[in-house]
């Protein structure tokens, strides 16, 4: 969302007429009040009123004017999506779009059109009520046939047309007609008595206008003798506008031919717009041939039933609510209902699974999907419902992927399960398909919950079926439900998708097991085998999955953020919200901002960090759950504490952990905790602080996360005051090509060697660092600072000798002095003392009998790695092989 967003108000195809009055009056009224609601019967020109206003109101408002359309609601719950759709506000799922609507608009003068609230007027008070509690500067105008009934609406009841008006707009609307038209004296009379008859209803009068092609005003006026003496029989309690407007639909309604009626009746099927090919499936039969329904549409559209419009240069129609309202009476009447409604679920079942391929250009594929939802939700209503679900479940198992890319994930999982549920024992191929649906949901709205089993229930079926391409897309959504706890498993499993995939011709789902792969290897610090995964599976998921690609380039970023370049994970971050943001997907959205946030944030850009945050951050602040958005929370913990603010990286946290406590420890469980524990050390809450350390290094050390354990061991050196610990992690990072964090090892080992060394260290890491573009964060820079004064003091003119010789150190020279550093601390030249840290553990895993790669997944590091470390070790010991290893290690285990 945007405060830049331009008004998108209702195109007005014919002229405003009249109202100058009632303009003024409702303008003065939003000069002083914030929620003003239009009421009167339907047609007596709310909308347009309304809408001839909110176009005045645009320079008024710098953050914008918001029109919604809600005849197109058919619930309360649907009448809070459509208008967070329509503002193009980021949805929170578990807060809903209420919550989220209201923490986005906070702070912004802008005004919001409701139109048409009367069929949803509890969710509509409801709605307005939470927006101008939580916005002060948001002003809401609302047309409703009747008030929201909430506090500190001001209701204006909008009046018919002066007489003068009246006539003006019919013959405004007749020279629509008759391009000449004009009224003589005896012309003038009868419009002018037909007007007053009409109670001046604007709607009224242009259905009336209508007929001028083929019939006088006298004609006109003469012919509303027969429909008004039905009047007098209308039921007590009825408004005497809403008689005449009635009145008035149903005159011009009964002046249509046969096949027009029957066309016209049967659109009610329609809940909002539709296009020429889904009426002529649907309104065909009977007195309606399909060559003709266009004729008949053409004919409607000139009678004012049916209002054109054009959309992407591709024309629709729809009907006014009030008009729709009376052609579904016609349709039940007719005793159609059920067969219209059957029609429109065949039309728009086939239409779900024809059009555009999805695969070929994904983007397509949506775009027609998401224009007919509307229709699309009211057909799979009517299936789901049948006694036979068959058509429904067919419909929902099409829709699945329309849900896993679109905003109402929760709305698609309850369809889903509603299908499914309807014949629970199903054994069929469609019962795979729906439960793979659920699963492929459940991956963009709550993968912890439900993904792994379902799809394996659904890769059950799809196996018994010989599906390979469903199998495939099965053990994806297996892979990563697994992902989250267990890398290993998750790669066996994409290794065994990948072959279905290859079987079946899948390219997109092949693409998705190299990205899971990469995302897998770079946890896993394995970057230079991350990466060309990565790559590959970037270049064949740009155009079939956006979603995929946006998380790939955003696992691409943190990467190269790892790995030394930082401005190229800016980039790489920015390309992933760009992809992201169009699909309005609050998962990938998140993502993208996350990495956006921590590359800024490592680049020392705090402000513009928060500011790639802002957007989650105003849904998540409030919120007492958060829906799941991998790193979200955590990586604006991280801003903050890169930043200074460590209560409100604290309170980030402690959100996480939270969040986290209901499932088993995940990666994500590794760096949240990993990341409170630096927060808790940093408030000195050191005790909290180990134990939040110990559970990230026992997750991490489960998983296999190099950069999570070095995080940790330095978190710890710092509680423990043990410089060994600074040079365990700084060999992780080194083994593992962290080479943006090797500069946080050397600050950190700096402050334990000799003065003249620590010089040169922080020298040389100062200007690695500008290098990089990884500055010191402003937490760090006060100790740095003041270590830098101290050593300053003590070696006096010395000081920038050393600092000039270190700055002329490369990265890795400086890390290779550090370590050698390390060496010339007071330890023994040989024997068991004489190990590093790392040595001893490498020593006591060989004596236990574990092989070179076994110690290696365990230590994190390479097989050549641990070979170099047993030669050291051998050395030192003087022993020549494993077995004589053991027996030193277990005279040592004796002492």
């Amino acid at each position: 969302m945007t405060s830049e967003m331009p008004p998108d108000l209702p195109v007005q195809l014919a002229t405003f007429v009249g109202r100058q009055s009632e303009l003024a009056a409702v303008r003065a009224l939003l000069d002083t009040e914030r929620l003003v609601t239009l009421t009167g019967p339907g047609g007596v020109g709310k909308t347009r009123l309304a809408a001839q206003l909110a176009a005045t109101e645009v320079e008024r408002r710098p953050d914008g004017v918001w029109w919604v359309e809600l005849a197109a609601a058919g619930d309360q719950a649907r009448l809070a999506e459509l208008v967070a759709a329509r503002l193009g506000v980021l949805v929170e799922p578990v807060q809903g779009p209420v919550r989220s609507m209201a923490a986005q608009l906070r702070g912004r003068h802008a005004l919001l059109c409701l139109d048409n609230c009367e069929h949803v007027i509890d969710g509509a008070a409801e709605l307005t009520g939470a927006l101008l509690s939580s916005c002060p500067e948001l002003s809401v105008l609302i047309t409703s046939r009747e008030p929201l009934a909430v506090p500190g609406e001001v209701v204006w009841r909008v009046p018919s047309l002066a007489p003068d008006e009246a006539l003006e707009l019919f013959v405004e609307r007749g020279r629509q007609v008759r391009q000449q038209f004009g009224l003589d004296r005896a012309g003038e009379a009868a419009a002018r008595v037909m007007c007053s008859r009409l109670d001046g209803i604007p709607l009224a009068i242009e259905l009336a206008a209508a007929w001028l092609g083929s019939l006088t005003p006298q004609q006109i006026e003469h012919g509303l003798d027969d429909r008004f003496g039905l009047l007098v029989r209308s039921p007590r309690g009825v408004a005497a506008r809403q008689q005449t407007l009635a009145a008035s639909i149903a005159w011009s309604h009964d002046l249509l031919n046969e096949q027009d009626r029957a066309v016209f009746r049967r659109l009610a099927v329609f809940p909002s717009g539709f296009d020429l090919d889904a009426v002529r499936t649907i309104c065909q039969g009977g007195v309606v041939a399909r060559d003709d329904v266009l004729g008949s549409i053409g004919r409607l559209v000139d009678k004012s039933l049916v209002v054109a419009e054009a959309r992407g240069g591709v024309s629709r129609f729809l009907l006014l609510e009030t008009i729709r309202d009376y052609a579904a009476d016609r349709l039940r009447e007719a005793g159609e209902a059920g067969l219209v409604r059957d029609r429109h679920l065949d039309h728009f079942l086939a239409f779900a699974a024809g059009g555009p391929a999805r695969a070929a250009d994904l983007d397509a594929w949506r775009a027609r999907l998401e224009g007919e939802y509307d229709n699309l939700r009211a057909a799979l209503e009517w299936g789901l419902a049948a006694d036979d679900p068959g058509r429904g479940r067919r419909l929902a198992a099409e829709l699945s992927w329309l849900w896993h890319l679109h905003r109402h994930g929760h709305e698609g999982i309850a369809f889903l399960r509603r299908a499914i549920d309807r014949v629970p024992s199903d054994r069929s191929l469609l019962q795979a398909r729906l439960l793979t649906g659920l699963a492929l949901v459940a991956d963009t709205t709550s993968p912890l919950d439900m993904e792994y089993d379902v799809a394996r229930q659904a890769l059950e079926l799809a196996t018994a079926h010989g599906d390979e391409s469903l199998r495939s897309q099965c053990l994806s959504l297996a892979a990563v439900g697994r992902f989250y706890t267990d890398f290993a498993a998750a790669w066996d499993l994409t290794v065994e998708a990948t072959r279905s995939a290859d079987l079946a011709g899948d390219q997109l789902f092949r693409h998705a097991q190299l990205a899971l792969q990469g995302m897998i290897r770079q946890l896993q610090d394995r970057h230079d085998e991350a990466r060309p995964l990565l790559e590959t599976a970037l270049d064949g998921l740009r155009h079939r999955h956006r979603g995929i690609a946006s998380t790939t380039l955003a696992y691409l970023s943190s990467g190269a953020l790892a790995s030394g370049r930082p401005a190229e994970a800016r980039r790489l971050a920015g390309q992933s919200l760009e992809l992201a943001e169009p699909l309005g997907d609050y998962l990938r959205v998140g993502m993208a901002r996350a990495a956006l946030a921590a590359a800024h944030a490592a680049s020392g850009d705090v402000s513009a960090a928060l500011e790639a945050m802002r957007p989650l951050l105003l849904l998540m602040e409030n919120a007492e759950a958060a829906v799941f958005v991998p790193g979200a929370g955590a990586a604006l913990a991280q801003v903050l504490v890169a930043g200074g603010d460590l209560d409100g990286a604290l309170r980030w946290f402690e959100h996480d952990v939270r969040q986290s406590e209901h499932v088993a420890p995940t990666y994500l469980a590794a760096q949240v905790h990993a990341g409170y524990g630096e927060a808790l050390r940093r408030a000195g809450r050191c005790e909290d602080a180990r134990d939040e350390l110990d559970r990230a290094a026992a997750v991490a050390s489960k998983l296999g996360m190099p950069r999570v354990l070095a995080d940790v061991l330095q978190q710890q050196a710092h509680l423990t005051g043990d410089p060994d610990l600074h040079h365990e992690a700084l060999t992780i990072r080194v083994a593992h090509g962290l080479r943006t964090f090797w500069v946080d090892s050397l600050d950190a080992i700096a402050a334990h060697l000799p003065p003249p060394n620590a010089v040169r260290t922080l020298a040389a890491s100062t200007a690695a660092r500008a290098a990089l573009g990884y500055p010191r964060p402003v937490a760090e820079r006060r100790e740095y600072e003041e270590l830098l004064a101290r050593l300053r003091q003590g070696l006096g003119e010395e000081f920038a000798t050393a600092w000039a010789a270190g700055a002329e150190l490369s990265l890795d020279d400086a890390v290779a002095y550090v370590r050698r550093s390390r060496g010339a601390r007071d330890r023994p030249a040989a024997g068991w003392d004489s190990l590093t840290p790392t040595e001893l553990s490498v020593a006591r895993l060989a004596a236990a009998g574990l092989n070179n790669p076994q110690i290696g997944a365990r230590l994190f590091m390479s097989r050549s790695t641990v070979k170099t470390h047993l030669s050291h070790i051998y050395a030192k010991l003087g022993v020549a092989n494993r077995t004589e290893l053991a027996g030193v290690a277990s005279s040592t285990d004796d002492r």
